[in-house]
């Protein structure tokens, strides 16, 4: 039986596909290793819970604030480049 060309179970290597979005996808992982790293040592670092909460929560927050700027900025400069092909085209 053939095989198809665009099969998943095909490729002998992993890869991503090319996107615009890959540089968030990295941001997105390391802060998520981070963020497990920092949730096994807290207990060790700060003794008090309500302290413990705060920094991951914080930790959590400027994480997401990080992403969602990270995502904005490269949306803006998709829709700039996509701009500019369309009016330097006419």
């Amino acid at each position: 039986m053939a095989r198809e060309a665009h099969s998943v179970t095909g490729r002998k290597s992993l890869s991503v596909a090319p996107s615009p979005l890959n540089e968030v996808k990295l941001d997105l992982g390391v802060i998520l290793v981070v963020g497990v790293l920092l949730l096994l040592v807290q207990g060790r670092v700060v003794d008090s819970l309500s302290l413990q909460l705060l920094l991951l929560a914080s930790y959590g927050l400027l994480g997401l604030i990080w992403i969602v700027v990270r995502t904005r900025r490269v949306i803006a400069r998709l829709a700039r480049e996509r701009d500019q092909s369309l009016h330097g085209a006419q």
